[in-house]
């Protein structure tokens, strides 16, 4: 039983997929930003047959569709050409590329939504504080007194 879980960790589904995510990574994405392309195009079965996987295919086309490869490689998934099932060597995977990812050891940069922290301080000091503001709100709200 312990060697068979040994062989599970060694080999599992996760291997594979890090596999196909990392060569999709090296041999298209990162060659495309270099050329300066904006559109990638990947085919399922090419990277099931150089990453010598086989009857693998429904795990290359998740893996190659995972919101952690296009995230790990800043991608947005434009379309997949291919069968319903959308599992098939013939899956055309098409990426936009959104934008550079950043060096190894540099820190991400701000997040757009934090640099909103604090925008409303001063209209709410001046409605003395956000309590007070949502207190008479709520007191405001509900049915008149000329009904």
């Amino acid at each position: 039983m312990l060697c068979l879980l040994m062989l599970i960790s060694k080999h599992g589904p996760n291997q594979y997929a890090d596999q196909v995510r990392e060569h999709a990574r090296q041999e298209y994405i990162e060659p495309a930003r270099r050329r300066g392309d904006s559109i990638v195009r990947i085919v399922a079965g090419d990277v099931q047959k150089a990453a010598r996987l086989v009857n693998r295919t429904a795990l290359v086309c998740q893996a190659l569709k995972s919101h952690k490869f296009l995230k790990e490689n800043h991608l947005a998934l434009e379309r997949w050409d291919g069968p319903p099932s959308g599992m098939s060597t013939t899956v055309t995977f098409t990426y936009r590329l959104a934008g550079q990812p950043p060096a190894a050891g540099q820190p991400p940069g701000e997040s757009p939504l934090l640099r909103l922290w604090g925008i409303g301080k001063e209209v709410f000091q001046s409605l003395g504080g956000g309590e007070a503001f949502i207190r008479s709100e709520r007191e405001q709200w509900g049915p008149g007194e000329d009904s």
